[in-house]
């Protein structure tokens, strides 16, 4: 990150509040959160999605709702991606998050601050810690395909590159450890992990072999796998464990234990479930204040789904 742009950053994330809808909308957390725990007691696995939106919102443009824009004749979103096509979800329960806010305190709630506060909100409804979200963000009337593209960690990453796309964006290789445990919880597609359990060999011989029954070596590409196989709806450290037994399920999971610089964090982790609760809220409020827009830019929109 350039100097000038963490400067702004940091400028810009000053102006968030814990206590920003206090008197506008006192309702607006409790809203949010309500709506999270209906979605997420329907159907567990949407607490890693609404997890994702945020981190795929913020790591593109900033944490601005840029990645719910819908794609118009006239306008190109970022839905449609490489990393994003066909794998991201939840938008309807952020469309049932608006649509009430907007009957409890209209034109006021972010659909930015929403993805901030329902990746909270999701993570306690799975077990996992708490924290402070700082408000204010406002919405972008952009977005960026290319960004979305090139910014966003691919499941084929090395670790340098890993390492390199969060520290574009002001995170530390510790963040980065720390924010890699949300995949104790979500699924991921057989595209996206055929070839390290056809062709790697830092893998569990009898997990490769498991995983293949369901995700064959042609076909099949959107056949789900947990990225957590021990605890897959919990959000604990069991993440950890599993990339110290050669159980990651990405080639980017695998590789935090690899040999490497990062191994001692992850092991850290294994036995220490509380420090890596500490790390991850740590991390994902510094990974909320990329890149807000506050003051009088952006706008809030009416509907997350396109601008006002």
């Amino acid at each position: 990150m350039q100097v000038s742009e963490s400067l702004n950053s940091s400028l810009a994330s000053a102006q968030l509040s814990s206590t920003f809808y206090d008197s506008s909308c006192p309702l607006a957390l409790l809203t949010i959160e309500t709506a999270v725990v209906v979605a997420v007691t329907a159907e567990r696995r949407m607490g890693a999605s609404l997890l994702r939106l945020h981190f795929h919102d913020c790591f593109v443009q900033g944490c601005d709702g840029s990645v719910l824009l819908d794609d118009t004749s006239t306008f190109t979103g970022e839905k449609s991606a490489f990393p994003n096509k066909g794998s991201l979800r939840g938008f309807d329960v952020v469309d049932t998050i608006k649509a009430l806010l907007e009957i409890v305190c209209p034109q006021t709630v972010s659909c930015a601050d929403i993805l901030a506060v329902a990746a909270r909100d999701s993570v306690v409804a799975l077990g996992g810690p708490s924290w402070t979200v700082l408000l204010g963000r406002r919405d972008s009337t952009t977005a960026s395909l290319s960004a979305a593209n090139s910014d966003l960690p691919s499941p084929f990453s090395s670790l340098n590159g890993l390492i390199s796309a969060f520290a574009k964006k002001g995170l530390s290789t510790s963040d980065m450890v720390a924010l890699s445990g949300a995949h104790t919880i979500g699924d991921a597609r057989c595209t996206n992990f055929r070839t390290r359990i056809y062709n790697e060999t830092n893998i569990d011989s009898s997990f490769a072999t498991a995983l293949q029954a369901n995700c064959p070596f042609s076909g099949g590409d959107n056949n789900l796998a947990p990225l957590d196989t021990s605890t897959p709806t919990i959000f604990d450290n069991f993440y950890y464990n599993n990339l110290v037994n050669k159980e990651g399920l990405l080639h980017s999971d695998q590789q935090l234990f690899n040999g490497g610089s990062t191994d001692s964090q992850v092991s850290s982790y294994t036995t220490n479930s509380a420090q890596f609760f500490r790390d991850f809220a740590t991390a994902i409020v510094k990974m909320g204040n990329i890149s807000p827009l506050t003051g009088s830019s952006g706008e809030i929109r009416t509907n997350c789904r396109k601008i006002n």
